[in-house]
């Protein structure tokens, strides 16, 4: 059993990043449904090598600088790979005007106008909203808000079908509808790091972050009927970035 598990989360580590894994982990659309609940397990890999990367970097430049490198790694490590998802969804829905027209603009793998301003406010957004934190708090902001962000997006998994009827998408194998315990799983990867946070930033975080979530829930299925593999990576960008601006809010006494 600890094999299998170890298999699992191996599995998600490999479609979600470019880190490399044991060439005794199975490659199968079973196996790899089987590690979507592993999926914030995978952010909290990333958002921890993220915080050490700061951590490493903040010993020698100034700590805008870290900052950025740490951003950097996290893309890096990713290969950009929830980037890609925002950009592609925000030039679907600004450009589409009805379901078949916003998925084959999803599917072009061109960057238009909508994405290059949306990958410009997420990327800017994040560092202004990073570098305002407190630096004593910033690795287990980071850790957090790639673990929780994750589960966001998980979320979709139970709770919209795929909208996409092509056999050759990259996210086809996650087409299948995320039980309740493996999304019960994955909700609790999500949190647990909201623990190394105090608890009022922990939950206006995790406020916000659920918030924008539902919210493009109700967008997704009302223009797409479900969601898109790109409807996942806009998810955890922007619930990243609504879980960064929950924890900064000052809410009035």
């Amino acid at each position: 059993m600890i094999r299998r598990e170890l298999e699992s989360f191996l599995a998600a580590v490999r479609f979600f990043t470019r880190l490399p894994v044991p060439a005794w982990v199975g490659h199968s659309t079973a196996g790899l449904q089987a590690a979507i609940r592993w999926f914030p397990a995978v952010g909290a890999l990333i958002g921890s090598l993220a915080a050490l990367v700061y951590l490493l970097a903040a010993q020698v430049w100034p700590a805008q600088v870290a900052l950025l490198l740490s951003m950097a790694s996290s893309i890096y490590l990713t290969g950009a790979f929830h980037e890609d998802g925002l950009s592609d969804t925000v030039d679907g829905l600004g450009g589409g005007w009805d379901r078949e027209r916003i998925l084959a603009i999803m599917k072009d793998s061109r960057l238009g106008n909508y994405g290059a301003i949306a990958l410009w406010l997420a990327l800017s957004g994040k560092f202004a909203l990073l570098a305002a934190q407190p630096a004593v708090l910033l690795p287990a902001i980071l850790l957090a808000g790639h673990t929780l962000s994750r589960a966001c997006a998980a979320s979709l998994l139970a709770a919209l079908d795929y909208a996409r009827e092509d056999a050759h998408s990259k996210a086809k194998p996650l087409a299948t509808r995320l039980a309740p315990g493996p999304l019960v799983f994955a909700l609790a990867c999500g949190v647990l790091p909201l623990a190394l946070l105090p608890w009022p930033q922990a939950l206006s975080g995790l406020l916000l972050a659920a918030l924008a979530s539902f919210w493009l829930a109700r967008k997704f299925q009302r223009w797409l009927g479900g969601y898109t593999g790109d409807c996942l990576g806009a998810t955890q960008q922007i619930a990243e970035l609504a879980f960064y601006l929950g924890v900064l809010a000052q809410w009035p006494q």
